[in-house]
């Protein structure tokens, strides 16, 4: 498992009106990457998240359970990947 202290975990401020984002979609999808990888619940998920970044010695935020699935719906992930090339 490999986390990037240069990631952008918090979202950027978008200079319109109204409430913004507090985290970013690559924390989401973080999120969401670690709860297909191991078969969690999504609470557990954030649990595990929240572990992940107190070893990792990172003092950011872990995304609540309603942001994550309110977020889920709209977030637009491009999974790349490498088709192989034998059995």
């Amino acid at each position: 498992m490999w986390l990037d202290k240069e990631m952008q975990w918090l979202a950027p401020a978008t200079g319109k009106r109204g409430r913004h984002h507090k985290h970013s979609e690559a924390a989401i999808q973080f999120c969401l990457t670690i709860k297909c990888l191991f078969g969690l619940a999504l609470r557990q998920t954030l649990g595990l998240v929240e572990s992940l970044l107190k070893l990792a010695g990172l003092n950011w935020p872990v995304p609540d359970f309603s942001t994550v699935c309110r977020r889920q719906k709209d977030l637009q992930v491009n999974v790349h990947y490498q088709a192989s090339q034998g059995a």
